[in-house]
């Protein structure tokens, strides 16, 4: 355990408590390009 005066250093994924497989990031990217076909596709029709 670290001291009161030195700050506590952790790791990246010892922080977050697990990995960011970064899944978020394709399923942001999938659902956009869905609402904008979805949109062209009712502005065509």
């Amino acid at each position: 355990m670290a001291e009161q005066d030195e700050p506590a250093h952790l790791s990246t994924d010892r922080a977050r408590a697990g990995t960011t497989p970064g899944v978020t990031r394709y399923v942001l990217i999938i659902g956009t390009l869905l609402v904008i076909v979805i949109f062209a596709v009712i502005l065509l029709v």
